[in-house]
């Protein structure tokens, strides 16, 4: 979705120890014309040696930084940094490198820095826009490469197994999902709007064993009904087909419109909202 629609100038894709019959999925149906006009791919499978998946990753960035360089816009995209790391441990332990946490080598956290730090800002009007995946293992967000690339770079979009199966795609967690420069990048009028939803969502979440449950009664408090009757719009809200396309200022304005009209709403019906 992000490839297909961005309005980057050039989309710089990484797939680096994909699966194979994946590759050709993605070209003609995720991808499809519109987006690999103006896209290249960067692809080393998971069948290929370790070394040609590390290098793969640092091509993708070379790549992305001679167009940042021309002065374009990129989106560089690379799935996944986990099987970067897992190709530079197979080079390093080649080596003689003794393993560390979770079986990694010493050198997969010194490679990260020098891999995604180079995603950002050129000395010119050139940008990249780094996108970058991370397979974390058993859903523990706290193992080592997640944790490491959380460290780096300027935010995180976690997504949950559990939102997938309750059929809610993107499988996005919004209250775990953290961004560094939003705030900045957005109008005071636009992080309020943020803040409510997320208010809402984090009410509802707090009591949703007790709500499940049937043990919490309406009335009780006026946030958690608020958060009740709201859950269902916003959750509604977060949901979109990958044939989608929505601007920011859309999303923004949708939001908005669903935050009024579910006060006016509880206006009319007695039901407290803050």
């Amino acid at each position: 979705m992000l490839a297909r629609y961005t309005e980057a100038d050039v989309n710089i894709i990484g797939l680096i120890g994909e699966r194979g019959r994946e590759v050709q999925e993605f070209l003609e149906d995720d991808l499809g014309p519109e987006g690999l006009a103006r896209s290249i791919v960067v692809v080393a499978t998971s069948d290929e040696p370790a070394l040609m998946r590390r290098q793969a990753a640092y091509l993708t960035l070379a790549l992305a930084e001679y167009f940042r360089d021309l002065e374009k816009d990129v989106l560089c995209l690379m799935d996944s940094v986990t099987r970067f790391a897992m190709a530079q441990r197979d080079v390093g332990l080649s080596g003689g490198e003794p393993p560390t946490s979770k079986g990694y080598t010493p050198t997969v956290f010194s490679e990260l820095p020098k891999l995604l730090e180079r995603a950002g800002p050129g000395p010119g009007k050139g940008t990249i826009t780094g996108l970058f995946t991370v397979l974390v293992e058993g859903d523990d967000h706290n193992e080592p490469v997640a944790d490491a690339v959380r460290g780096i770079l300027d935010g995180h979009i976690v997504m949950e197994r559990k939102i997938a199966e309750r059929g809610r795609y993107p499988a996005i967690n919004v209250l775990k999902s953290v961004s560094r420069t939003m705030p900045g990048c957005n109008s005071d009028e636009e992080n309020q709007i943020i803040s409510v939803a997320k208010q809402l969502l984090s009410t509802y979440e707090d009591m949703s064993e007790l709500i499940r449950l049937g043990a919490y009664r309406k009335g009780t408090d006026q946030n958690v009904d608020a958060a009740i009757y709201y859950y269902p719009l916003l959750e509604q809200f977060m949901s979109q087909q990958k044939e989608e396309c929505t601007s920011l200022d859309e999303c923004y304005a949708q939001l908005a419109q669903i935050l009024n009209a579910g006060a006016d709403a509880s206006d009319q019906t007695e039901q407290p909202v803050e």
